[in-house]
């Protein structure tokens, strides 16, 4: 097989038109070959250990790029000319403007730090570059269907991970000589010992790595030094570790924000007051210990799944319904399988080919709404969303049993979950009346999703459910169904407490409420919108409102995990077995994140402020687990306050109301907030009512 650079051909019109690309960087072709697809991030390589690989891939590119000349002793810049690489350059630049001469070694332990955005921005390119797929919740697969060539003139199909892993077996199962790049890749991946979980490895395979990672000096050279900084535990930060805070009780009790409810305000300021991780301890409680601040954040967004699990907390819930291993309480490969498997259902483009459903659910449910009424937030927005949700998602009307579905779950969360009840008041006589709506609901949806009536409809998420069902049954297995088609339902009370914040924080605000009235005025002036009608452009104040409410009001404030490998975050080491309370949503009442936070300011999302961008605005979560429905969420929210806005003036009622929040299992208004119907600026006629334009 020719040797050289890795490069990409852009498929033309022949099958045999190809252009050749630029080849691929040492650390593009280690990212590649370390990414896992069954799991879509890297093979099991620990934190510091891919960074030292990633810096030593740097260190390598440069040297065959001739601006490092390196050995076993020390490392030169001989030509400090940008590469234009921007993963390349602020490395070149950090080693030229060091006035000593160092090792390779030394190099890699001070440039390990940096190896994070590197990563970063070679993910990044690779998706730019359709060599990977970018999948929400940070997981990355290798792209299908694209041809790849090396500067030799070499084509072949396939992905650029089974291109370069194929040159690499070449190697390793033949005696063909390796070029330099192979034997650079080849000797950082054995050193992050990577080679065991990609081919199964004998004696004599093992011998032939070893002979094979002797031939090249550079290659040896960088193994040799990214070997000895991930050998040395003292390199790994986690030898002196700082002792957690403990929250003094009578401080937490006197917090405004507790006696309001605002528990990411709560956060906030026990973060600012003891650090980034701290320690609770409430009465007649275990220890609870919280991670807050937009540097936890990004670790758990970027290293949670290698140390953090979710089935330990989530067991007893799950338990309830008769399952065990639904999506939230997966991880690892498995979570990645069924997430990939069931993100179709979730997507905003299965809500964009449903729009039409929508406006007349939505219609029909604020036919009703007479001026002067005064109506119930919480249960009303909850109520419209689950009139779209329960035919969108299961074809089937829920409304006469909605209410009992979300007060079975809302008391399993708060006795399994949030543990703010005892577990008897789960089996109380109204609890037991309201567990029957659990099996109501899967009797009526499997009624009506037989083969013969589901022929020609559009397909929604229990079709998805009940064909992965019977192609998979051991990832969804029978018994997890009542708790899978109950969860898509209950989705209406997210959705529809995020509603409710969303409507209160418009009706207080009559100044926004005519500017999105505006904008669905012209949306709607023609008849009702296509989905690519809702451009950014098109709806920019509303979407930039629904995001401000998102950070001010977030429904799920704060995460669970139990740790499963021990781990240092800001120089605390969490040990195996604890329980962290991942309280991500603290950030947004951060001053260094989001300026004068308790200001309600939709102009925090325009250019340059753009405030949003980055690990300190999580309303849907960090990492694996992150809202699989996010991006439905965002138009669902969207168009519904275009659609009120557009037929009604609210107000909040009484008009002194003062925002309170009820926490548990998550967070919504008090029920003391409620809604007037103020004024109805057009008529639901009858053709709308029945969808039609």
């Amino acid at each position: 097989m020719p040797r050289g650079g890795l490069g990409v051909r852009e498929a033309g019109a022949m099958a045999d038109a190809a252009v050749t690309a630029q080849p691929l960087s040492l650390p593009e072709e280690l990212v590649l070959v370390l990414l896992n697809e069954q799991t879509g991030y890297f093979h099991q390589v620990p934190g510091w250990d891919l960074n030292c690989a990633v810096i030593g891939a740097v260190l390598a590119e440069l040297s065959l790029q001739s601006r490092v000349d390196t050995d076993m002793e020390s490392l030169t810049v001989v030509d400090r000319t940008e590469t234009g690489d921007p993963a390349l350059d602020p490395i070149l630049k950090d080693i030229a403007d060091e006035p000593v001469q160092r090792s390779t070694r030394y190099w890699i332990e001070r440039l390990a730090l940096h190896a994070e955005s590197i990563i970063d921005r070679t993910l990044d390119h690779l998706v730019e570059l359709e060599i990977l797929e970018h999948h929400d919740g940070d997981y990355w697969t290798l792209a299908r269907n694209r041809r790849y060539a090396d500067l030799y003139g070499y084509s072949g199909e396939g992905t650029a991970g089974q291109f370069i892993k194929a040159r690499i077996s070449e190697v390793l199962f033949t005696d063909a000589i390796p070029d330099p790049r192979e034997l650079i890749v080849i000797c950082l991946v054995h050193t992050c010992d990577v080679f065991r979980f990609i081919y199964e490895l004998d004696e004599e395979m093992e011998e032939r790595i070893k002979f094979i990672c002797n031939l090249d000096q550079i290659g040896r050279s960088m193994a040799d030094a990214v070997e000895h900084n991930i050998a040395s535990p003292l390199l790994r930060r986690s030898a002196l570790s700082k002792q957690i805070p403990r929250v003094a009780l009578h401080r937490l009790l006197r917090s405004p924000h507790l006696r309001t409810g605002n528990l990411p305000a709560l956060f906030a300021d026990l973060a600012e007051q003891y650090g980034p991780v701290f320690e609770l301890r409430p009465p007649f409680r275990p220890p609870m210990l919280f991670l807050a601040g937009a540097r936890t954040n990004r670790w758990v967004h970027r290293n949670g799944r290698l140390h953090l699990r979710s089935r330990d907390y989530f067991a007893d819930f799950e338990k309830i319904y008769g399952a065990s291993g639904v999506l939230p309480s997966l991880d690892g490969a498995d979570h990645f399988r069924l997430r990939r498997a069931m993100s179709p259902a979730y997507s905003r483009g299965r809500l964009e080919g449903r729009l039409d459903q929508v406006y007349a659910q939505a219609r029909e449910f604020m036919a009703s709404w007479t001026v002067g009424e005064t109506l119930p937030a919480t249960r009303t927005c909850r109520r419209m969303i689950n009139a779209q949700i329960s035919p969108l998602s299961v074809s089937v009307d829920t409304q006469d049993i909605i209410d009992d579905l979300m007060a079975y779950k809302e008391r399993a969360l708060n006795t399994h979950i949030a543990k703010v009840l005892p577990k008897f008041m789960l089996n109380t006589p109204g609890m037991k009346r309201r567990a029957k709506a659990v099996d109501a609901l899967l009797e009526r949806v499997q009624s009506v999703h037989t083969p013969a009536q589901r022929a020609g409809c559009p397909r929604n998420l229990a079709d998805d459910l009940l064909s992965l069902h019977a192609s998979d049954p051991q990832l969804v297995p029978e018994s997890n169904l009542r708790f899978a088609l109950s969860a898509a339902l209950i989705a209406s009370v997210y959705l529809g407490d995020a509603l409710s914040f969303s409507v209160y924080a418009m009706a207080s605000r009559p100044a926004l409420h005519e500017r999105i009235r505006s904008e669905a005025d012209v949306l709607f002036e023609d008849g009702d919108p296509e989905a690519e009608d809702f451009s950014p452009s098109n709806i920019d104040v509303t979407q930039r409102f629904v995001t401000e409410c998102l950070r001010m009001y977030p429904i799920v404030p704060m995460s669970m995990r139990d740790v499963m490998n021990s781990f240092v975050v800001e120089g605390y080491e969490i040990p195996v077995g604890k329980r962290v309370y991942i309280a991500q949503t603290a950030t947004h009442f951060m001053d260094d994140v989001f300026p004068d936070p308790f200001s309600f300011d939709i102009d925090r999302y325009r250019p340059p402020r753009s405030e949003h961008l980055g690990p300190g605005y999580a309303p849907y979560g960090l990492g694996t687990h992150r809202c699989l429905g996010s991006r439905w969420m965002d138009l669902q929210l969207a168009v519904n306050l275009l659609m009120i806005a557009r037929y009604f003036t609210l107000e909040v009622s009484p008009a002194n109301h003062d925002l309170r929040f009820s926490p548990f299992p998550s967070m919504k208004p008090s029920r003391k907030l409620k809604f007037r119907i103020a004024a109805q600026k057009r008529e639901l006629s009858a053709g709308q009512l029945a969808g039609r334009k």
